[in-house]
């Protein structure tokens, strides 16, 4: 009743399987390191839309009062409502994409202020997804 082809074996040898692993690892670790830098470019991109959106907002708000929000004000009196604007500037005080606080600060000179995100490590200066993105180097102002 039983053939001599029945008793074939049908799985794959620990080899093969190791084989296959191996290949869909060096796979993986291809396009992670590829789509890394798309990652990174998009979230500087996102920073640099959001950083628009708050000079836009203190634009509004220097046409309103005759001045820019000062440093001990910040970035908050723009996300709370007032006699003048019932709706706030802001929905919201945005993050930067690493969840980090905008930073603000009134110069008084030419630009009267700078609105930074200071990338994926959170502090001054850096490269790549570290590097600062400033609204001074945006040029929409």
């Amino acid at each position: 009743m039983y053939s001599e082809h029945s008793k074939e074996r049908r799985g794959f040898s620990l080899v093969e399987l190791m084989v296959v692993i191996v290949i869909i690892g060096l796979l993986a670790g291809t396009v992670t390191i590829g789509v890394r830098s798309y990652m990174i470019r998009s979230k500087q991109n996102i920073a640099r839309t959001e950083i628009s959106k708050i000079c836009q907002a203190l634009e509004s708000y220097y046409l309103e009062y005759d001045r820019y929000p000062s440093n001990d004000e910040g970035l908050e009196v723009l996300a709370e409502p007032s006699e003048k604007f019932p709706e706030p500037l802001l929905e919201r005080l945005p993050t930067d994409p690493w969840k980090n606080p905008y930073s603000y600060l009134e110069t008084g000179n030419s630009p009267p202020y700078e609105v930074a995100s200071y990338g994926a490590d959170g502090t001054e200066g850096g490269n790549g997804a570290d590097g600062d993105i400033v609204s001074s180097s945006l040029g929409d102002r």
